[in-house]
């Protein structure tokens, strides 16, 4: 069952082509430096880069796939895309993309949430069939990314239930955020990360941790985002300089602490032990190490995906939940009416 699968739900062009877990092609156009210089996503010039890349990353795709298969039309069984949830100018150019390969090709169209696909890019497999992981139901998966923090229960292959998600700023926009006040750029995760490394990720500044002694799973990041600004200001510019990787060291392990804690907060509530990590934070070493430390606490198992997955916009994690869905015939039923929900809910 080969799959081709679109994902445009921000500022990445991504299309893919699938067998199972297997990716065989996967090719991205990132637009991060055409938003770094606005220091964070623009939607019209994200809309207007998926319109010019799309056809380009397609015929690419294709392209790689026939120097070693057989003809692109013979050979695949469905068209894929993500329909949510996502930046809603850039998901449209993707869907609509998808409709006409559909009617191209005359072949069903699967409609992916992005959410399932963090929580299946853990199990995606290069073109040799490696990892050779199998499931173990069910997991816990940490969702971290710029637009979202979420725990999941992973009962079963597309069965999910949300326990937990954040009610205001996700921690990869908390990070992107804490960055932007101190003029280090976009994305400022990485940097932040990079200069936290080079004091050793301590946490000299004690900022909050939000929303630990709530008796529910839901995560929170504008106080912290405001405690940290409310330092800033209090700080002169010659000392903001002098401390700065102790403070965006401490604002890192805020946010940090506040995910592990959450997240071992709900493996004792589930009695889950194993871990599925996804998004694009989740590509912090930092962030690496202590959900190992967590989960070897509790002699539980945690799965991160391959670095090449963690990507915001990655059609490869897409097309192997489409293989899922469409085992079971999750297809599509009316193309034309198929739209963009940039507030996508799992299992919606």
């Amino acid at each position: 069952m080969k799959i081709l699968a679109i994902d445009t739900s921000c500022d990445e062009t991504s299309v893919a082509i699938t067998e199972g877990r297997r990716v065989i092609v996967n090719v991205i156009y990132s637009q991060i430096l055409l938003h770094k210089k606005w220091g964070g996503v623009v939607p019209s010039l994200a809309k207007r880069a998926h319109e010019e890349k799309i056809d380009l990353v397609i015929e690419e795709a294709i392209k790689k796939f026939e120097i070693r298969n057989s003809k692109f039309e013979n050979s695949i069984d469905f068209i894929a895309v993500t329909q949510g949830p996502g930046l809603a100018v850039a998901l449209e150019v993707g869907i609509k993309k998808a409709k006409e390969l559909a009617v191209k090709y005359n072949k069903k169209l699967i409609a992916v949430n992005h959410m399932e696909g963090h929580i299946y890019s853990s199990f995606v497999q290069n073109s040799q069939g490696s990892p050779k992981t199998n499931f173990s139901f069910p997991y816990l998966s940490l969702l971290v990314s710029g637009g979202h923090t979420e725990l999941v229960v992973f009962k079963n292959h597309l069965d999910y239930e949300v326990i937990g998600e954040t009610i205001d700023d996700a921690a990869g926009e908390a990070l992107d955020k804490a960055a932007k006040m101190l003029g280090l750029g976009y994305p400022g995760g990485p940097v932040i990360e990079r200069l936290a490394s080079e004091v050793g990720n301590i946490d000299e500044y004690k900022f909050p941790r939000p929303m630990l002694r709530s008796n529910n799973l839901n995560f929170s990041f504008s106080g912290l985002k405001t405690s940290f600004y409310y330092r800033l200001m209090k700080m002169e510019e010659i000392e903001k300089t002098k401390k700065l990787k102790k403070l965006v060291s401490s604002f890192q392990e805020a946010v940090f602490d506040t995910l592990i804690k959450k997240t071992e907060k709900a493996m004792t509530q589930t009695k889950i032990n194993n871990l599925v990590i996804g998004g694009g934070v989740v590509a912090n070493l930092r962030l690496r190490k202590l959900l190992r430390n967590l989960a070897k606490k509790y002699q539980g198992q945690v799965l991160f995906p391959s670095l090449k997955y963690l990507t915001g916009d990655n059609a490869a994690m897409i097309g192997v939940v489409a293989y899922y869905k469409a085992e079971k015939k999750l297809f599509v039923k009316d193309i034309e009416t198929l739209d963009r929900i940039p507030r996508m809910k799992l299992n919606s």
